[in-house]
């Protein structure tokens, strides 16, 4: 009955444990447990038991892998703010890396705004957008008369 025990509390472990993280961590060691505690209970030698643990775990990890990996893989959303990648924005507050200082206004929305190449650019400059870092686009100045 000892390892009767055993198994029951390494069921109630590996349950607990599941039900405390987001992802399947263990659930192949509830089942794998649940067919040990039926050899046990059968009266199945301690090395059946544990074979039995070991296999029936490992074939619900393999069974289970292509769902896991299903529920696991999270796909980047896109939140339309990667539209005003290339856009023109007008600089309305000098952009200055140093002093970490900037706004312009691209597709009317003012963004927190950097230099890519770290230089200082004044208010009023059109700008073009090359990419956004978090809450804040990085611009470059456009050279004098071009247009994208």
């Amino acid at each position: 009955m000892g390892w009767a025990i055993f198994w029951l509390a390494m069921i109630v472990v590996a349950v607990v444990v599941e039900a405390m993280t987001n992802q399947l961590v263990s659930i192949w060691f509830v089942l794998g447990g649940i067919a040990a505690l039926i050899a046990n209970l059968c009266g199945a030698p301690l090395y059946v038991q544990w074979i039995l643990f070991v296999v029936v775990s490992a074939i619900a990890l393999v069974c289970t892998r292509p769902l896991v990996r299903k529920l696991t893989h999270f796909r980047r959303q896109d939140t339309n703010a990667g539209r005003c990648v290339g856009q023109i924005a007008v600089v309305t507050q000098e952009i200055n890396n140093t002093a970490a200082a900037g706004q312009a206004k691209v597709l009317g929305s003012i963004w927190t705004a950097r230099s890519a190449r770290g230089t200082v650019i004044p208010a009023g400059t059109e700008v073009v957008v090359r990419a956004i870092e978090g809450v804040k686009i990085i611009v470059e100045e456009l050279p004098a008369g071009s247009q994208i």
